[in-house]
């Protein structure tokens, strides 16, 4: 598989969050091996997370990611990506404030 990103307008050190609802995860590994492939799909990835709680996964990029990509490789995996949604992030400073 290749790394697709396209570049967006960016003022400062704006981030771009990306979200996945991912189906199919069970315990710990199954959220590791998500990370895992986050991180092999996208390198450029920062604060990978995963949650089988809440059925999802983040991280944080510069530049927004090719949605039909990154599910692909999720899909890969054998868990399921339901959706993706991507939007702007802002770094808070020392407890939540700017």
């Amino acid at each position: 598989m290749a790394f697709h990103i396209f570049p967006v307008e960016s003022e400062g050190e704006s981030m771009i969050k990306t979200t996945m609802k991912i189906d199919g995860m069970m315990c710990g590994m199954c959220e590791a091996h998500i990370c895992d492939a986050i991180r092999k799909a996208v390198p450029e990835a920062k604060k990978v997370t995963a949650s089988k709680s809440k059925k999802q996964a983040s991280f944080l990029t510069d530049k927004a990611v090719d949605n039909d990509f990154l599910k692909a490789a999720i899909n890969a995996t054998g868990y399921t990506c339901l959706d993706i949604a991507s939007g702007p992030y802002e770094k808070k400073g020392l407890f939540g404030w700017r």
